[in-house]
């Protein structure tokens, strides 16, 4: 799947990320974990390991120019059990700043409900801060509508494993 459209700065295709965008798309993951007050602990390595190949976790999608990957979008799958319904969690969303106002996070979110559609989901969800007014506006203009906060969630932290990969299915 690739999307080809020029914005005003120069051609732009979204398309599946590959190998050789891994690095650029931790430099962006870095950028917005910042942006948030995190830390990013994500490389190219790990990229390969959950974005990539018969066993991935995420899928991964890149806007691209000629001069590189200018913007990500991250998602994974969602199913809800009750209502027998798949979807996808659209995770990240990043464009570079200089390229900002493009529309080239509109594409991203585009090629997601695309993809989403392609693969017989029902929805497609995604959040934002609160204070992320901006970005709320888009969504709506997109066509999202506002869900209402899930509720408390927990977690628990496992010990770390790098070379077990976790199964797939039972």
């Amino acid at each position: 799947m690739q999307d080809q459209i020029t914005s005003h700065r120069s051609p732009l295709t979204i398309r599946p990320a590959t190998r050789r965008d891994l690095a650029a798309i931790a430099r962006m993951i870095a950028a917005l974990a910042a942006h948030h007050g995190d830390a990013a602990a994500v490389d190219a390595g790990l990229l390969r390991r959950d974005g990539l190949g018969p066993g991935r976790w995420i899928d991964l999608l890149v806007a691209d120019t000629p001069s590189g990957a200018v913007g990500y979008a991250m998602t994974h799958r969602w199913y809800r059990g009750a209502a027998g319904q798949r979807g996808l969690e659209l995770q990240h969303l990043y464009v570079e700043a200089e390229h900002r106002g493009a529309g080239v996070g509109r594409r991203l979110i585009e090629a997601v409900v695309a993809r989403a559609g392609a693969q017989g989901c029902s929805f497609v969800s995604i959040g934002t801060t609160p204070s992320n007014t901006a970005a709320q506006a888009i969504y709506r203009h997109l066509g999202f509508d506002a869900a209402p906060p899930p509720g408390p969630r927990f977690r628990m932290t496992l010990p770390a494993r790098p070379t077990s990969p976790c199964p797939t299915s039972p």
